[in-house]
C-alpha cells in the first residue's frame, strides 16, 4: 500500500509511519512543521519507501498530486494541544476545517479511503459516562476560546460521514483519548511530558487547577495498531471510534507518579486555570471512553499500561536532553 500521512511530522504521524515502513508499506509524509518537527522523522529518511515534503496541507495543488499517488490517506494535520487552541483559536478553526475540507475533497475524486483524526474533546462537558461515539456532544459558550478546538474537529467528523453517505468517499474517524509516548512535547500543553521534564530537572511540577481532575492516558503503539486496523477493513468505513484507554487518573496523582518514577524531589505546586489559560477557562472532570464499538469491530484493546507509558516518556525524556 501506498499512504499519505498529513501531520506526519507530529508525534502520533511519526509512529505511524514507522509502523507502515515496518510492515513494507510505502509512506509520504507531508507536515508544514508548524507543531511537528523535522527532527521526528529524521531516522526514516533514506529508507526506500519513504519520502517527505516540508508544506502545507493548503497548497492544493501539491495535496492534488500527493493525493493522485497514494492509495490511502491519514489525516492527521490539525492544531493540538490546550494551550495553543487557547492562544491561537483563529488558526485552530481555520487549519482544522480548511484542511480536513480540502483532503475529503481531493480524495473524493479518485475515491481514496481516507482516516480523520479527531479527539475526545468533542465530547465537550458531556456528563455521560464513559462517552460513547453515538452520545451527545456538549459543548460550552462560544465565548470560551476552549470550545473550538471541540466544535471545528465535530465539523471535521460532520464532513467525513457526510462525503460517506452523500459522496461514497471511504472515510473513517477515530476520537483520541490523550495519546502519549516518546516524541510527545510539552510545548503546546500536554501534559506527561511536561510533568516528566519538570521532574527530571527538579523544577516544580505544575498542576492545573484541584488536580482532581482524572484522565485515561494511551501509549501511542497502542494508538497506531488502532489506525492501522480501522483502515484495513471496509466495514469501519462511515463509523466513528474512539481510541484510547478506560484506566483512569487524577491529575495530582499522575503528578505523584511521574515524581516517584524519576526520582525527583520536585514540589508540586497548584496553577489556577486562570492563570494558566484564560478568564473563566472550563474543563472536564472526567474523560473516559467506552471501548466496546472498536473492539467489536477489528478486535482492538489498549495493551501498555500507565507505568510502561511513563517509563517510555522517562528513558526518551533523559536521551533528548
Amino acid at each position: 500500500m501506498r499512504y499519505l500521512i498529513t501531520g506526519g511530522a507530529g508525534f502520533v504521524g511519526s509512529h505511524l509511519a514507522e509502523e507502515l515502513l515496518r510492515q513494507g508499506d510505502s509512506v509520504c509524509v507531508v507536515d508544514d512543521l508548524s507543531t511537528g518537527s523535522i527532527h521526528n522523522i529524521a531516522h526514516l529518511k533514506g529508507k526506500p519507501n519513504f519520502q517527505y515534503v516540508i508544506d502545507s496541507c493548503a497548497n492544493v495543488h501539491l495535496m492534488a498530486e500527493l493525493t493522485d499517488g497514494c492509495d490511502k490517506i491519514f489525516h492527521l494535520a490539525a492544531a493540538v494541544g490546550v494551550k495553543l487552541i487557547v492562544e491561537s483559536p483563529v488558526r485552530t478553526i481555520e487549519t482544522n476545517i480548511r484542511l480536513t475540507e480540502i483532503v475529503l475533497n481531493l480524495a473524493n475524486k479518485k475515491k481514496k479511503p481516507v482516516f480523520v483524526a479527531s479527539t475526545s474533546e468533542v465530547y465537550g462537558k458531556s456528563t455521560e459516562l464513559p462517552f460513547s461515539e453515538d452520545g451527545d456532544l456538549v459543548m460550552g459558550a462560544t465565548v470560551k476560546g476552549r470550545w473550538s478546538y471541540a466544535c471545528s474537529k465535530a465539523i471535521d467528523e460532520f464532513l467525513a460521514i457526510a462525503y460517506f453517505k452523500e459522496k461514497k468517499l471511504p472515510t473513517v474517524v477515530a476520537r483520541l483519548f490523550n495519546t502519549v509516548g516518546p516524541r510527545q512535547t510539552g510545548q503546546y500543553g500536554m501534559v506527561v511530558p511536561s510533568f516528566v521534564r519538570q521532574a527530571l530537572a527538579g523544577a516544580p511540577i505544575t498542576v492545573y487547577g484541584d488536580g482532581k481532575q482524572s484522565r485515561c492516558f494511551t501509549h501511542v503503539a497502542d494508538v497506531v495498531r488502532a489506525f492501522v486496523g480501522l483502515m484495513s477493513t471496509e466495514s469501519t468505513y462511515g463509523h466513528v471510534y474512539n481510541i484510547g484507554n478506560n484506566s483512569e487518573i487524577s491529575i495530582l496523582d499522575l503528578a505523584k507518579k511521574v515524581r516517584e518514577l524519576c526520582n525527583s524531589k520536585s514540589e508540586i505546586v497548584f496553577v489556577p486555570y486562570e492563570k494558566a489559560y484564560e478568564e473563566g477557562f472550563e474543563d472536564m472532570p472526567r474523560r473516559v471512553p467506552n471501548l466496546g464499538k472498536i473492539e467489536r469491530a477489528i478486535g482492538w484493546q489498549p495493551s501498555i499500561a500507565l507505568p510502561k507509558i511513563l517509563t517510555d516518556v522517562i528513558e526518551y525524556c533523559r536521551r533528548d536532553n
